[in-house]
C-alpha cells in the first residue's frame, strides 16, 4: 500500500491519537525543560517564577476550553 493511501485509510480519530501522543510527549519535554531552571545554575525572582506558572496554567486552561467548545483562545508569545 501506497503512502497516500494509508493516510486515506487513517480515521480522524487515529490521526487524533497519533498527533495527540506526538504533540503531548514534545510538551511534556519542553516543560521538564523549564524545570531545569531551577537548578543552582540560574537565578530568579519568585514574582517571575510566578508569572511562568501563571503563564503555562493559562495556556493549559485555554487549551482545555477549546475541547469544551465553550471559548477560542489565542496564543500569545511569553516573555518574563
Amino acid at each position: 500500500m501506497a503512502e497516500g493511501e494509508n493516510k486515506q485509510a487513517e480515521t480522524k480519530h487515529d490521526k487524533f491519537k497519533r498527533l495527540a501522543s506526538q504533540r503531548v510527549t514534545n510538551a511534556i519535554k519542553k516543560i521538564e525543560l523549564i524545570g531545569h531552571l531551577a537548578s543552582s545554575g540560574y537565578e530568579s525572582t519568585p514574582e517571575e517564577v510566578e508569572k511562568i506558572f501563571t503563564a503555562l496554567q493559562n495556556t493549559l486552561d485555554g487549551v482545555k476550553d477549546k475541547f469544551s467548545k465553550t471559548k477560542r483562545v489565542d496564543s500569545a508569545r511569553f516573555e518574563l
